[in-house]
């Protein structure tokens, strides 16, 4: 197929020798399969700012962190040179994300190289070569949900263990070969100490990875895995190796009524977006 202008000068510099195909557009990326001399790869292009389909992705930058206090000081203004800035910060949270999990024991894609935001990174592929199917898109017995979905419950485990929160993961953001389940797309994973939405975030990203996985295993409806694994790690007590039971009880404290409004507001948006992705996969 036709180079795509954003890989072109991948291919110029020898690091992509062809672009196969086109893989998927996303809501904040195109995903296209590439030839890398005699290695098939991965290519995600990010979108720039204003195509991006991202809601919200202030709330998921809170507590980054940049070393440059003039490009942090240019990014508070808002200046061209900020915004451009922002966007590397964006772009490279994904890479730093991926290996940060891959060494915390998380099954992700592995990065292999990052150029005019471009990423170059593993292709997850099925048995027969092919690329590995999105978890929607599979069908599981309630055996297998049980157990992929305490995997899954084990690696929100570890990211929260290494410091960071998916931030969006759903059944659209897994990949599934023949080893399980494999987590995809973290440019928008959050510091856990930092962000102040960071428990919203997990709690969304556990209850829809239960609700999936219900669907074919309903056991799980009942649970209440995010809960405890939030107060595991308020506690300090939260580690690897740690026996979750998905059962959690209430302190009995008043919720903030504000809070709640934004998490239904937030849930209901979620479900829009869920609705819409589904429709895009058909």
């Amino acid at each position: 197929m036709k180079t795509p202008k954003r890989i072109q000068p991948l291919v110029d510099d020898g690091l992509v020798d062809e672009v196969i195909s086109r893989l998927m557009s996303g809501k904040e990326a195109d995903i296209y399969v590439v030839r890398c001399g005699d290695r098939v790869q991965c290519a995600k292009v990010y979108k720039e700012a204003a195509k991006r389909g991202f809601k919200q992705a202030v709330h998921y930058q809170e507590g980054r962190k940049v070393r440059s206090t003039r490009r942090a000081r240019a990014m508070e203004k808002g200046s061209k040179f900020g915004r451009d800035q922002q966007e590397k910060v964006w772009q490279t949270a994904e890479v730093d994300a991926l290996r940060r999990l891959a060494d915390a024991g998380v099954r992700v894609p592995r990065p292999y190289d990052m150029l005019e935001g471009v990423l170059l990174m593993e292709l997850i592929t099925d048995d027969a070569g092919d690329v590995a199917p999105r978890l929607c898109d599979v069908v599981l017995t309630e055996e297998q949900a049980l157990e992929d979905h305490a995997l899954m419950m084990h690696y929100v485990v570890l990211m929260l263990c290494a410091g960071l929160v998916h931030g969006d993961l759903s059944e659209f953001n897994v990949l599934v070969d023949a080893y399980g389940p494999v987590v995809i797309d973290l440019p928008q994973a959050v510091d856990a100490a930092a962000n102040n939405h960071a428990e919203a975030f997990l709690l969304r990203d556990v209850n829809n990875m239960t609700r999936y996985y219900g669907q074919y295993a309903p056991a799980l409806l009942g649970s209440r895995y995010g809960e405890e694994i939030w107060a595991l790690y308020e506690a300090g007590e939260l580690h690897p190796e740690v026996s979750l039971t998905g059962v959690f009880e209430d302190s009995g404290e008043a919720a903030n009524v504000e809070d709640v409004l934004a998490e239904i507001k937030a849930a209901f948006e979620e479900e829009q977006e869920r609705q819409e992705r589904l429709n895009d996969s058909d």
